[in-house]
């Protein structure tokens, strides 16, 4: 089943790249469905749904595509690529979520690719080129100007800590990357989203019963849609056509996720939940957006 897909799309380059718009399409939506999910249960309740949804389908389809499942040596491993990548970023995530915008949020965790290639530097001995160095000053420029905006305007401090938290999720999200090239390369990326997503998911729950236990959950025909929406189709398929899609697509498509996620995350958040792009988010975009573009370029 897996490899007659990628040899389907492998010969369709249309088919590539309406994937990945799709694909971008839905990640950028669901950040108004995770914002506006706050009306009807906790952050950390959320997020425990969502990936405990998610996980239960990645793990069907890795046991349907006959995966199978990865060495004991690679537990430990997987355990912290789960808490870096799920646990962590999408406990800050959420959490800030109660207090800035899903579009300036989205725009914040998607300045990942930067502290990635800088943690990349530090740990792997790669080495950043001008080019690079550049991207890394216009996205920290933007984070800057976004940020540095708002304290300006005298945001609430709820405000000012809500963005904190959305940059250190991006940057335990590029942690998790460096680790994952370190320690768990040779896996099956099917295999390590599934069950760094199983292990993340783990953690994100005993927060949430802790945290939120006591706390009711108002059950609609609404809030499961964005439980489903979110953890079955964003977190579980698209994940899955995604990494399906690396191994067909080349470089320019492989860096356009970070490009169109936030776009379509600030586009979706004005349009449906009437979200105001200022002058600094937008001016703040344009060069977290450039400097990502930048960073990801392989000559």
């Amino acid at each position: 089943m897996q490899s007659s897909f990628i040899h389907t799309i492998s010969e369709r380059k249309w088919a590539q790249w309406l994937l990945i718009l799709l694909i971008t399409l839905i990640w950028g939506y669901s950040w108004v469905l995770m914002k506006d999910a706050l009306r009807y249960m906790g952050p950390y309740t959320f997020s425990a749904l969502r990936f405990g949804t998610g996980a239960a389908t990645m793990l069907t389809i890795v046991w349907l595509l006959r995966v199978g499942r990865p060495p004991k040596s690679a537990i430990s491993h997987l355990i912290v690529v789960g808490i870096l990548q799920t646990s962590v970023v999408f406990l800050l995530v959420m959490y800030a979520l109660k207090f800035i915008d899903a579009g300036k949020s989205s725009l914040l965790l998607y300045s990942m690719p930067l502290w990635s290639g800088l943690l990349a530097a530090f740990f792997l001995r790669e080495k950043i080129s001008a080019l690079r160095w550049g991207g890394v000053g216009l996205g920290v420029a933007g984070l800057l100007v976004v940020m540095g905006a708002d304290a300006l305007s005298r945001q609430s401090a709820e405000v000012l800590w809500g963005e904190f938290l959305i940059v250190l999720a991006a940057v335990s999200w590029g942690a998790s990357n460096i680790y994952y090239r370190l320690k768990l390369g040779e896996l099956s990326k099917l295999q390590v989203n599934a069950y760094q997503m199983l292990f993340g998911t783990i953690g994100i729950t005993l927060v949430a019963w802790f945290a939120e236990g006591g706390e009711t959950v108002v059950w609609t025909a609404e809030s499961v849609y964005y439980v489903l929406f979110t953890g079955v189709l964003a977190s579980a398929l698209c994940f899955t056509v995604w990494f399906m899609l690396l191994s067909v697509v080349d470089m320019i498509g492989a860096t356009m996720p970070s490009l169109l996620v936030p776009v379509f995350g600030l586009f979706f958040g004005w349009l449906l939940l009437g979200e105001v792009l200022t002058a600094s988010v937008l001016i703040g975009s344009t060069l977290i957006l450039s400097g990502v573009w930048l960073s990801s370029v392989r000559r």
